[in-house]
């Protein structure tokens, strides 16, 4: 999978999980950016788990703080 679909998946995962348009998803949005409160950061942790079918700690789960990093955490994952 390229950086590409996984952006695009997660900006897809976001927009449904906040009900919010995709168009307005960008790697520099953070999920407090978009409306996102403690538990939706929670279900989008497991959402990107479930998806991609990965395991993410809490620690690392915290440093995520936009899009564009939770692509790039992703991406480094499912490469390996």
């Amino acid at each position: 999978m390229t950086r590409t679909e996984t952006y695009n998946k997660i900006v897809a995962l976001i927009a449904q999980l906040l009900k919010t348009n995709p168009d307005t998803i960008h790697e520099s949005s953070t999920l407090e950016s978009l409306g996102a409160d403690s538990l939706d950061r929670f279900e989008f942790v497991m959402k990107l788990e479930e998806t991609f079918g990965i395991a993410i700690n809490d620690d690392d789960a915290e440093k995520i703080t936009t899009v564009g990093e939770a692509t790039d955490y992703v991406q480094k994952l499912i490469s390996k």
